[in-house]
């Protein structure tokens, strides 16, 4: 999830969380070196005196945090129509154009890093490393291994067949290495499996079941041996997330149906639990989805609420996505809004999407957290989301973005008579 570009950056008059702390200090300053590389991050009375010629920010008494990750996105899919009318309507120009556009969304929603698990060529990954594009740090697992009529077979209730090169069939052990081996060769850096069926496939439900437990360990195998990589698994139902967990992946995506039984596995596998709120939470209007899809969600939403309420009370590993494509581009920090609700603490939703995510992609060497020797990808906020988390779910309150020292967004463009963020008018969350 390496950058090319780094930058030394000074921010001052802010209130720090840093990812690690239990409390925020209420008057901080970060510094950063040449190398985009954290030196100090703490009290402003105890803070080095400000090298000379360093760009330097004014927090405006805002709340500075990590950068925050997106462990689950599709940033190659719209979320404004379905990839059916994407694949018939949009010519591979205009898809392109627009993946930029959300990349660049994405990152200046507050999201410097995130995964994105199929539909996303390798290719966007390496061009945001070197620095042609703008977006978060990416790692991508290019597509989606399946068996047939599974969750990631693209052939419609019709007969049509789409041919999603990101959609991969494989319905034996010999077939998921293979299919997994081609994800590798494409230069993916997780390995994406469906366990279950899914909500907004037609063919399926979330209590079928796709890949049987030797698949599943067939591809947790082929991403161990090269390169040590990590598995993640479509999984809604519960048999699909024992058959997951069991088989040895690194993630559960989604788990609407997760159990006691469950969470004791996560625990003892150290596996994560990413739960994509977002597609709980967001309304579904009957008159605007097909019947299949609207009576699964209808069935699902309050099922999930349940469920993900218990995991988080019983401290299950639990790291931050969205499955933004099926859910709005840019409105990622909701997430954490609707951990509150389910009941995390507002610190715990902040750590949920920076150290914890940091530390499931394997990157909290480096990222996640606000501490000297950690790399300055950092992010301020309006107001204080620990009083209101709900103002992290408005882009237009993530007011600076920065990767690695060099700012990607800086809003700061507050009148004179102004001299604190508190004292602009903030904007309301969206429903």
């Amino acid at each position: 999830m390496d950058i090319d570009r780094r930058s030394a950056l000074r921010v001052h008059n802010v209130r720090l969380i840093d990812g690690v702390e239990e409390t925020a200090v209420p008057d901080a300053v970060l510094e950063a070196d040449d190398d985009g590389r954290i030196t100090y991050a703490g009290p402003a009375g105890r803070a080095p005196a400000a090298p000379r010629g360093i760009a330097t920010i004014d927090g405006r008494g805002g709340t500075l945090l990590p950068g925050f990750f997106d462990c689950h996105v599709h940033l190659g899919m719209p979320s404004n129509q379905s990839v059916v009318e994407q694949a018939l309507m949009t010519n591979d120009v205009m898809r392109v154009i627009q993946t930029v556009r959300r990349l660049r969304r994405t990152l200046e929603s507050g999201i410097t890093s995130a995964r994105d698990l199929g539909a996303l060529p390798a290719a966007y990954r390496d061009a945001v490393t070197g620095g042609e594009l703008a977006g978060p740090r990416l790692q991508v697992s290019v597509g989606i291994i399946s068996h047939t009529g599974g969750h990631a077979d693209s052939t419609l209730p019709s007969g049509l067949h789409l041919d999603f090169d990101f959609c991969v069939l494989a319905d034996d052990v010999r077939e998921v290495r293979l299919a997994a081996r081609r994800m590798l060769r494409d230069g993916a850096d997780v390995i994406k499996i469906c366990t279950t069926g899914g909500i907004s496939s037609a063919t399926d439900d979330p209590d079928d079941e796709d890949l049987l437990e030797e698949e599943v360990a067939a591809a947790v195998d082929e991403a161990r041996r090269h390169g040590g990589r990590p598995v993640a698994a479509h999984a809604q139902g519960r048999a699909g997330i024992l058959t997951a967990i069991r088989g040895g992946v690194r993630s559960v995506e989604h788990g609407f149906g997760i159990d006691d039984q469950g969470c004791d596995l996560l625990g003892e596998r150290e596996a994560f639990l990413v739960p994509t709120l977002q597609t709980v939470f967001r309304p579904l209007e009957r008159s605007k989805t097909s019947p299949w899809r609207y009576e699964k969600k209808r069935r699902w939403n309050e099922i999930t609420k349940q469920n993900i309420a218990i995991a988080i009370e019983r401290k299950v590993n639990i790291a931050a996505g969205t499955d933004a494509g099926i859910t709005p581009h840019g409105n990622n920090l909701a997430e954490l809004a609707h951990l509150v609700e389910l009941g995390m603490t507002p610190m715990d939703a902040i750590r949920a999407a920076t150290v914890n995510s940091a530390r499931m992609l394997e990157v909290d060497d480096r990222l996640g957290s606000l501490r000297p020797g950690m790399l300055a990808d950092l992010v301020i906020c309006a107001g204080d989301p620990l009083q209101d988390i709900n103002l992290l779910s408005v882009p237009e309150n993530i007011v600076v973005v920065a990767q690695q020292g060099v700012v990607r967004k800086n809003a700061l463009s507050l009148g004179p008579s102004v001299k604190t963020l508190e004292d602009q008018p903030l904007l309301e969350r969206t429903s």
